[in-house]
């Protein structure tokens, strides 16, 4: 069923500003940096299971959990962002980490292949009595993914050995049959990983294995769920499980018979992920239909103007359709993370623009806002609204989005393109040069461009000869209006189907595409069952979904009404943070002098004139904590 294939971040180079610049942040003081702090929280020391066992850095909560547990997951996701840091340009004192790492997580498996850092040194009689709490396989999934990225970047496969062993061990230990548990992951993720380990290596057995993990969740035919009994096993009522039910983990049904996104956000993005990826791999018509459902309920109901997940910070997840609150909203930068993920399988099932949409609009905004310009500082979650007190930290108790923007803004470059046997997809622009088998030949590809701040786009193509015909696929985003596009300086017809110009051609060395994709400035408008957005407008220039932060505003900017019919400017500023181009425009706002001491009156405030300036949403809080407001006041007076 699997009709395209991801190109792979290492065939594809960044040769544009704004993701080269935000690259080559990444690889220079991201990850030091992140290192340095995995060392002074005490995460690296860890994993070396140091004796005497000293106390937890972070205690226990009430209910007997703590982040500890997952700890080795950040080890995995900082190897993993590491590996695609080497892929890009080998650095010694980096590989010689990772290679120390991969020392000590060799020292810490157990004989059986058990690799748990936590519980070998803490709680070795517990392993296994948990899965629904304590991300063991959580765990085993992100320190499969650094293993399998290392060997790709290095081809050196200790680490995935070792990892290999690891999931022998669980493939003994869970699954059907005689001696074996029917229990799968409380968090998901170890179904991507084992998915990629399979086209790693080959063996079937990784795959096998993730099947059995989505097949069997929330399977209750004949039997107890798994959490119930693993939870009597340990002496607990499950009644007193402290999230209610088990849609927390989407663990409620089966996962074919799932219609509605519910529960922990990032949990659901990585678990739809999965079932993408299996549902290409078994042509599974029932898990396709699921991830269809799935993704129509959470992009017209539950997806936040940003392409951010999950309002509640109770359960860092979803809560009821159209509620999507902005000040207290989580939009945990994991989510959104996992959402791309999501979407880029998606697109391998099916070329539909809608997809792609999403993945572009959830990496520019939600997932992007996540780290800041120097690299070293970030949101866990994201406000749509602040009064000046969010703002972002240099380290988190649960470090968790840390890892994951990087290893993404790192990896950017594998959803540029899709490739079928005779047709390349491309998903995303931003300058970018790469050379792809297709119809007997290769063709390079090379995308100039200054996207996402200009929609010209030139993409000059060369094939080898003997390469046959095959199409060019390029997409025409759905914010763009009035695109065109011309080949060798003639126009082309824009036959667009579901959101890609299909040209299909004998294309010969020396041709050159033409897009222009014009992006002004645009209102967006909630739909009228998000109560917190009504009589409320969000801006849009292409791809970036804009705010207001008080540092560019005379008025305070919670205050500010923006008319219907008032014009928006466009300014750019190549030294403001980089560059950016902000948006300009006449506004009014409430003049509070005149109120006096009251708290309510019979009469609204006077307004004054003024003009409200917006910055991509992405780049706001880089200059200090200050005020911030994304949906504005709209009002004809």
């Amino acid at each position: 069923m699997r009709t395209y294939a991801s190109v792979p971040f290492s065939q594809v180079k960044i040769t544009g500003d704004f993701w080269h610049e935000r690259l080559e942040t990444v690889l220079t003081r991201t990850i030091p940096s992140q290192l340095a702090k995995l060392e002074s929280s005490d995460i690296r020391g860890s994993i070396k299971l140091p004796k005497p066992v000293p106390p937890l850095t972070i205690p226990r909560q009430s209910n007997n959990f703590t982040v500890q547990y997952f700890w080795d997951s950040d080890i995995g996701k900082w190897i993993e962002a590491a590996a695609y840091a080497l892929s890009h340009r080998r650095d010694a004192a980096i590989e010689a980490e990772i290679e120390a790492m991969i020392d000590d997580l060799e020292a810490a498996q157990e004989d059986d292949g058990y690799l748990n850092c936590f519980y070998t040194q803490r709680e070795p009689e517990k392993r296994w009595t948990n899965l629904r709490d304590n991300h063991e396989m959580y765990n085993a999934g992100h320190l499969l993914e650094g293993a399998v990225a290392y060997y790709h970047a290095t081809g050196r496969d200790r680490f995935l050995k070792i990892m290999e062993r690891n999931m022998d061990h669980i493939a003994a230990t869970f699954g059907p049959g005689e001696g074996r548990r029917r229990g799968y992951p409380g968090h998901q993720e170890i179904e991507i990983a084992l998915v990629r380990a399979w086209h790693a290596t080959g063996q079937r057995k990784f795959l096998d294995l993730a099947t059995y993990f989505i097949d069997e969740r929330g399977n209750t035919d004949g039997v107890d769920h798994y959490f119930d009994i693993e939870s009597r096993a340990r002496g607990e009522d499950p009644a007193g499980y402290w999230f209610g039910d088990y849609e927390y983990s989407q663990a409620h049904l089966p996962v074919r018979q799932q219609t509605k996104v519910v529960g922990h956000a990032v949990r659901a993005m990585y678990m739809y992920a999965a079932m993408a990826d299996l549902a290409a791999e078994h042509d599974d018509a029932a898990l396709r239909a699921a991830c269809e459902a799935l993704w129509k309920d959470v992009t017209e109901r539950r997806m936040y103007v940003t392409g951010g997940f999950g309002p509640s910070e109770w359960n860092e997840g979803f809560t009821k359709d159209f509620d999507l609150p902005n000040d207290t909203a989580y939009a945990e930068t994991c989510a959104s993370v996992a959402m791309v993920f999501w979407a880029a399988r998606m697109l391998n099932l099916d070329l539909d623009g809608q997809y792609a949409d999403v993945l572009e609009l959830a990496l520019y905004n939600n997932a992007l806002a996540g780290l800041s310009r120097d690299g070293a500082h970030y949101f866990y979650d994201n406000k749509l609204e602040s009064d000046g007190a969010h703002h972002r930290w240099d380290w988190h108790r649960c470090p968790c989005c840390t890892m994951n923007v990087s290893r993404l803004v790192a990896s950017v470059a594998g959803y540029y393109y899709g490739l079928a046997d005779t047709e390349i997809a491309i998903h995303l622009y931003g300058g970018a040069t790469t050379t792809l088998p297709v119809a007997g030949g290769e063709v390079t590809l090379v995308e100039t461009s200054d996207f996402p701040w200009d929609g010209r786009i030139r993409i000059a193509v060369t094939p080898t000869p003997g390469t046959g015909r095959f199409t060019l696929s390029p997409r025409i985003p759905s914010w763009c209006r009035g695109a065109s596009a011309r080949l060798n300086g003639a126009p082309v017809e824009m036959t667009v189907e579901r959101g890609y110009l299909k040209i299909t051609r004998d294309w010969a060395a020396g041709d050159v595409l033409e897009l222009d994709l014009p992006m002004g400035p645009e209102r967006l408008y909630a739909h009228p069952d998000v109560r917190h957005d009504a009589g409320r407008v969000a801006l849009r220039r292409g791809p970036l979904v804009y705010c207001c932060e008080q540092h560019d505003n005379a008025e305070p900017v919670n205050r500010l009404r923006l008319a219907p019919d008032a014009p928006l400017r466009e300014r750019r500023e190549p030294g403001m943070l980089g560059g950016l181009v902000l948006l300009e425009g006449p506004a009014r706002a409430e003049d509070a002098t005149p109120w006096g001491t009251a708290l309510y009156a019979t009469a609204r405030a006077p307004a004054r004139e003024t003009t409200m300036t917006a910055l991509p949403y992405y780049a706001w809080c880089n200059r200090g904590s200050n005020p911030m407001q994304l949906w504005l006041q709209e009002a004809a007076d």
